[in-house]
């Protein structure tokens, strides 16, 4: 199935394959919380043990608009991730300590590139 999908990019345009390869990245830097689960491997039976809690919490997590950033954290920490909060503005991102672990507050202010 792979050799498929490689002849396929190879017979695509160099620009097509660079316009391609940068929606993909696009793609993985934004997504919901379920297909980021997803992409990592993990059902959400696994998340629910690692969370302690039962799988029909996972998914009402996943669907949750809103939630508390401390429930949004174990999430991701289960997934094997770390969060990190910032504020976008036009002049750069400024990364929101007082939502950090004491240990991981260091400079937050990171320039825009």
């Amino acid at each position: 199935m792979a050799n498929k999908f490689n002849t396929l990019r190879l017979s695509m345009s160099p620009s097509a394959q660079e316009k391609s390869k940068l929606l993909a990245k696009a793609m993985q830097e934004q997504m919901p919380l379920n297909e980021l689960r997803q992409a990592r491997g993990l059902s959400q039976e696994t998340i629910a043990t690692l969370l302690s809690v039962k799988q029909p919490s996972v998914a009402k997590m996943e669907k949750n608009v809103d939630m508390y950033i401390s429930t949004l954290r174990k999430y991701i920490q289960a997934m094997g991730g770390d969060l990190d909060i910032t504020a976008s503005f036009p002049d750069g991102r400024v990364r929101i300590a007082n939502f950090a672990d004491i240990d991981q507050i260091g400079n937050s202010v990171v320039p825009i590139q």
